[in-house]
């Protein structure tokens, strides 16, 4: 299958730059594959097509202010994005430009913070240890910047609306961005309804924006992330099946995560590892049964998904009615139900 098999028009005033408020004010695009009917709404009613039993999954990880800006001794600006701690002082990171941060670099943030480029990776990025007066996470929080996608040009003046109401652990480089658009409220309102929730952990790599390179989607490299499942969470996701209640993914990253731990029967093993799984068409589903997600790229690893899920050309044939529609795009844009 080819990569441009999955390419589709969007024209650039559709990419979303900011988020809207509140949170669950965006706009819903509801499509069920058994009657094959789509529906507009708003994010606030989804529980109009939710019913009790109904398992959502949402993904806790949380987003950390990842870039950060030193400088070199000569006053050389440098611009750092951290993408995986490797321990108390040691992170693997990228910076821009490369040619400022040979082996043996110090740069300085403040008087609080400075780095050492310990070593070069594989694909350019590099390993570098921080040297902190204080807190590390508390210096982090007020020198970091969050790292918005490469698509959003404005700056986010609220750290929080890249992160969901529910996030807990810090590791993310990316938001899970489906479940930007739960309140407080709304997940109460459906819980109230019957409605239940399960917790997964995903945490998004910077690998989650980068394009197929390949001309045939097969020969693609997926980036890995690492993902967990507690087993408290295990079983309320193994209850839902063995009772034949719905189990919804809320975003692509939930998807990843039950795909990768279910068996052939759809349960779920606990646990935490790495995972690469790529699922495009042809893909069978062991666990999810519907999905909340926001619309994606064109040639994207997540469209794919989304087509494995619904159908390569009515995933086609959605997006162009959501172009014509004038619904917004990307990750701070509005959302999809595919049941």
């Amino acid at each position: 299958m080819k990569t441009s098999d999955f390419y589709y028009e969007l024209p650039e005033e559709l990419i979303a730059q900011t988020p809207k408020e509140p949170r669950d004010s965006s706009r819903l695009l509801v499509y069920d594959r058994k009657t094959d009917k789509t529906e507009h709404s708003i994010f606030h009613d989804v529980g109009n097509y939710l019913k009790a039993g109904d398992l959502l999954v949402i993904n806790t990880t949380k987003v950390y202010p990842a870039r950060i800006y030193c400088y070199t001794e000569h006053g050389g600006k440098v611009e750092v994005l951290l993408l995986k701690r490797l321990n108390i002082t040691d992170w693997e990171v990228l910076v821009k430009p490369g040619k400022k941060c040979r082996e043996g670099t110090v740069l300085t943030v403040n008087e609080e913070l400075s780095l050492k480029v310990l070593s070069r990776t594989e694909d350019g990025g590099r390993i570098i240890s921080f040297n902190f007066n204080g807190v590390f996470e508390d210096i982090l929080s007020r020198v970091g910047e969050m790292p918005l996608p490469p698509y959003i040009h404005e700056k986010l003046k609220d750290k929080d609306r890249y992160n969901t109401v529910y996030c807990k652990q810090e590791g993310s480089a990316a938001a899970p961005t489906a479940g930007l658009h739960f309140t407080p409220e709304l997940i109460e309102k459906l819980k109230s309804k019957g409605v239940e929730f399960a917790e997964v952990n995903l945490h998004v790599g910077l690998g989650t924006f980068r394009p197929v390179k390949s001309d045939e989607i097969e020969k693609h490299k997926m980036h890995v992330e690492y993902c967990e499942i507690t087993e408290e969470n295990a079983q309320k996701i193994n209850a839902a099946k063995r009772e034949g209640r719905r189990v919804i993914a809320v975003g692509t990253t939930s998807v990843r995560t039950l795909e990768s731990f279910a068996d052939e029967n759809g349960l779920v093993a606990s646990g935490g590892k790495d995972t690469g799984i790529f699922i495009y068409p042809s893909y069978k589903f062991k666990c999810v049964e519907g999905m909340i997600t926001n619309f994606h790229l064109p040639e994207s690893t997540l469209l794919m998904l989304v087509s494995a899920f619904i159908g390569r050309e009515k995933a086609l044939e959605i997006y162009n009615l959501a172009v014509k529609e004038k619904y917004r795009f990307f990750s701070f844009g509005d959302a999809c139900l595919f049941l």
